[in-house]
C-alpha cells in the first residue's frame, strides 16, 4: 500500500482563505436579503473526509425577517480555482443547481433544497450555488469506510439495509421521464449516435485532452480499446444519470439516505452507468483495504444483490455489467490520474517513472482486461 493511501491526513483542496471567504459571503448575503435584515455569516469550513472536485463551504447565517430572527445552516458549492489543478476541465454550477431542482421536483430522491444560484464570479471569485444543509453521516473516503467507520462497525443486516435503500435511490432517479423533465442541458454536445457513445467520447476527450499531458497510461489506452471491442448490441434505455453514484456521496440518517450529493458528473446515460459505478467504487476501496491486510467488507455491494434489488425496485434487469464495470474502472482511473496531479500541485508529490502506478486499482483493471471481474466472481 502506498504511503499516500496510509496517510489519513486530509489533502489540501483549495488555496482560498476561509476568513476572506466568510467576509465576501456575508457581503453577498447582505445583497440578497438587504442590509436592513442585519445578516451575519458565521465561520466557514469545509468537509475533510470526502470530495476532491467542486469546493464545498459549510456555514451558518442569521438575519431578521418580518421583525423576527431567522437562521439557517447552508452549503455553498463553488467552482474551483483554475490554478488549483481542478479535477474536471469545466464546472457548470448552473447545471448542478438545475439538476437538483429537477430531481427534487420529479422524484422522491432526497436532495437538499437549493436556495440561490450566483453566476457572477465577482462575489466570491467563482460561480457558486447555495443549498440547505442536511444533517446526517457519510461513509468516509479518508480513511476509507472499509478500514474504519460506522459502516464497518454496523451489523450485516444494517449494511444490507443501507445497500438496498441506496439502490432504491438509483431506481427512483432513473424513473424520472427524460422527455418530460427538461434535462436537455445534461446531454453532451459531442459526436456519437447514442447517449452512451457521447458519454464515452466525453471521457475520451477528458483524458487525452485534459488529464494525460503526454504521460503514458497503457492501462487506460487498453481499457478504451476493450470497450470498443465489447460494445453492447443493445445499450438500453438512457435515463438521468447521477454520475458519481456512490455511498460516499450520500448522507444517511441511521442507514437510510437523507441527502444525495455531488451532481457535477450528471448526464444522460444508460441505467447501468450508475449501477456499475456504485459497485466498482466499493471494489476500489475493498481492494485497497485487502492490500493493507485488513478484511474490509467483502460481502458488500456485490453485483448479484445490487442488480437483483435494482430489478425488484424498478422492474428493469441490468445487463452488460462487465462492459459497464469496465467503463466505471476506466472513468475512475482517469480521475485518479488527475487527483495525483493535484497532489503534485498541493503536496509536492512527484510523478513516478511509470505514471500509471498512481492508479491504485491498476491491478484490478488488468484483471478485468483479462476477463476477471471481481464483483461477478464474488457471487459465482
Amino acid at each position: 500500500m502506498d504511503e499516500e493511501q496510509k496517510d489519513a491526513t486530509p489533502r489540501q483542496k483549495s488555496s482560498r482563505d476561509p476568513d476572506e471567504l466568510r467576509r465576501r459571503l456575508e457581503a453577498w448575503f447582505t445583497a440578497k436579503v438587504g442590509a436592513a435584515a442585519a445578516p451575519r455569516v458565521g465561520a466557514v469550513s469545509s468537509p475533510s473526509t470526502n470530495g476532491m472536485s467542486s469546493e464545498t463551504l459549510l456555514f451558518d447565517a442569521s438575519w431578521q425577517e418580518q421583525g423576527g430572527p431567522c437562521s439557517g445552516s447552508f452549503v455553498a458549492r463553488l467552482e474551483p480555482e483554475t490554478s488549483d489543478v481542478p479535477v474536471f476541465p469545466t464546472y457548470d454550477m448552473e447545471s448542478q443547481f438545475r439538476i437538483l431542482e429537477v430531481v427534487g421536483r420529479h422524484s422522491d430522491v432526497p436532495v437538499p433544497r437549493v436556495r440561490w444560484l450566483e453566476n457572477d464570479p465577482q462575489a466570491l471569485g467563482a460561480r457558486f450555488f447555495v443549498m440547505d444543509r442536511v444533517e446526517g453521516r457519510v461513509p468516509p473516503d479518508v480513511m476509507p469506510y472499509t478500514m474504519e467507520s460506522w459502516l464497518l462497525d454496523a451489523d450485516p443486516e444494517q449494511r444490507r439495509h443501507l445497500q438496498d435503500s441506496t439502490v432504491a435511490v438509483l431506481a427512483s432517479l432513473h424513473s424520472i421521464p427524460v422527455a418530460g423533465a427538461d434535462v436537455g442541458f445534461l446531454e453532451f454536445d459531442l459526436p456519437g449516435a447514442t447517449p452512451l457513445r457521447r458519454h464515452v467520447e466525453n471521457q475520451r476527450r477528458y483524458f487525452y485532452d485534459f488529464v494525460q499531458e503526454g504521460r503514458p497510461f497503457p492501462v487506460i489506452d487498453k481499457a478504451f480499446a476493450w470497450l470498443e471491442e465489447h460494445w453492447p448490441e443493445d445499450e438500453g434505455e438512457s435515463v438521468i444519470s447521477w454520475g458519481d453514484s456512490r455511498i460516499g456521496n450520500v448522507m444517511y440518517d441511521g442507514f437510510d439516505p437523507v441527502a444525495v450529493l455531488d451532481w457535477e458528473m450528471a448526464a444522460i446515460a444508460p441505467r447501468e452507468v450508475d449501477i456499475a459505478w456504485m459497485i466498482f467504487i466499493h471494489i476500489f476501496f475493498q481492494d485497497i483495504t485487502e492490500r493493507a491486510g485488513l478484511p474490509g467488507l467483502p460481502d458488500f455491494m456485490l453485483r448479484g444483490p445490487v442488480t437483483e434489488e435494482y430489478e425488484r425496485r424498478s422492474g428493469y434487469r441490468p445487463r452488460n455489467m462487465d462492459f459497464f464495470e469496465m467503463y466505471a474502472a476506466l472513468r475512475h482511473a482517469i480521475v485518479m490520474a488527475r487527483v495525483f496531479a493535484r497532489s503534485v500541485h498541493f503536496d509536492g508529490a512527484e510523478w513516478p517513472d511509470e505514471p500509471e502506478t498512481v492508479i491504485y486499482h491498476r491491478d484490478v483493471m488488468i484483471d478485468m482486461l483479462g476477463g476477471k471481474f471481481r464483483s461477478r466472481d464474488a457471487v459465482g
